[in-house]
């Protein structure tokens, strides 16, 4: 008899990626890595569109209830539709597109770049681009099934992590361009922080930008910013930073930095029983159809014993239980620690005080921490 957890591996790895879609095919790969050859002897080096390892990439946004969504070409590539503008004051150039992109193209290509022959190395440099997309609009429908996944209450106010979610094929653009210094399946999710200036009604229209900053070294490769900003009527209402860090191992392989022994966690306010189910949940909401999240299989071939929770479920699932007690307007912080892995119990602990509120979610059993957070 099949265990309730193996689930997922039923699915196709098409079926994980974005649904139904055609197979790549034998000559279809065999055209990418010509097509990487002749890009490396144009350059004079290693194709570099090809992620590396893997880790737990940002959240990508549904195509359900969006507006009609653009091809999956890159900022940098003319003919996509795309309106190139003057700068913004700082130093990037901006790019408009006609709508939100697909995120199933982009998180096909950032897979198939992991194939051998055709990924290669990656710049020193972010790309100094900012892409906007305006007039996406919420389908409710869409956001009930969210609050439902996430255990937020149904209403017509977006939860504060939503707009992450509504927006994100925009960053995913970004994060899957030729020059972005890091390959997209290799980021992990390590810090997220939202700044909430006001509520959001899912009425209103809403304008999205992306951009890239801070990159900067880490003990274990390079960390790199990637800022989404949602706007109303030319006013800024929401913005959300992700930090994202690229593993790479320096030559002598270094060593392990001892973190002493763990503190015990505070103690619980709740404790959630996470299903299996809830990664493939997740993944038709937020459109984050990636294999280590909904399928044993997937997440065994990129390192992990079974799948694991998004990280962006986790933090939406922490503010759902603090709903009614944060104010209309304040700024929430996580960093991700160890995954959540499916199925497991979680303790929640939540403690107020005059700053706002602190919250952590750690498993229940061991201890081990997920995630801390604070809100304020």
């Amino acid at each position: 008899m099949a265990r309730a957890d193996d689930h997922a591996d039923d699915l196709s790895v098409h079926e994980l990626i974005e649904g139904p879609t055609d197979v790549i095919s034998p000559q279809e790969l065999a055209a990418a890595r010509a097509a990487g050859a002749a890009e490396t002897g144009r350059r004079g080096e290693p194709d570099d569109a090809g992620p590396g390892r893997a880790g737990q990439p940002g959240h990508a946004a549904t195509g359900q209830g969006h507006p009609a969504h653009a091809g999956d070409g890159h900022p940098d590539h003319a003919g996509n539709g795309d309106a190139d503008h003057a700068g913004n004051g700082d130093g990037r150039r901006v790019v408009a597109l006609p709508r939100l992109p697909q995120a199933g193209p982009l998180y096909r290509r950032a897979l198939l770049g992991a194939l051998p022959g055709v990924g290669g190395r990656r710049g020193d440099t972010l790309p100094q681009v900012e892409l906007t997309a305006a007039g996406v609009t919420v389908d409710r429908a869409h956001l009930a099934a969210y609050d439902r996944v996430c255990g937020f209450r149904l209403t017509d106010r977006l939860p504060v992590t939503y707009p992450h979610v509504l927006g994100f094929p925009l960053a995913l653009r970004l994060m899957t361009a030729p020059d972005f210094p890091m390959p997209l399946v290799g980021l992990v999710h390590v810090a997220n922080r939202i700044t909430a200036h006001r509520p959001i009604s899912a009425g209103e229209t809403l304008d999205f930008s992306a951009y890239a900053e801070h990159l900067r070294p880490h003990e274990r490769g390079r960390q790199v910013d990637v800022v989404l900003v949602g706007s109303v009527d030319g006013e800024e209402v929401w913005r959300g930073v992700s930090t994202y860090l690229g593993r790479e191992r320096s030559a002598g392989g270094g060593e392990r930095r001892d973190r002493g022994e763990r503190p015990a966690p505070p103690a619980a306010t709740a404790h959630w029983r996470v299903d299996p189910r809830v990664g493939v949940a997740y993944a038709q909401v937020s459109g984050d159809r990636n294999p280590i999240h909904t399928s044993r299989l997937g997440a065994r071939l990129f390192g992990f014993p079974r799948p694991i929770a998004h990280g962006m479920w986790s933090k939406a699932r922490c503010l759902a239980a603090l709903e009614g007690r944060l104010p209309e307007a304040y700024t929430v912080e996580v960093a991700f620690k160890l995954p959540v892995p499916l199925p497991t119990t979680v303790a929640l602990s939540a403690t107020a005080g005059d700053g706002g509120w602190e919250f952590a979610l750690h498993d229940a059993r061991t201890g081990r921490p997920h995630l801390v957070g604070a809100a304020h």
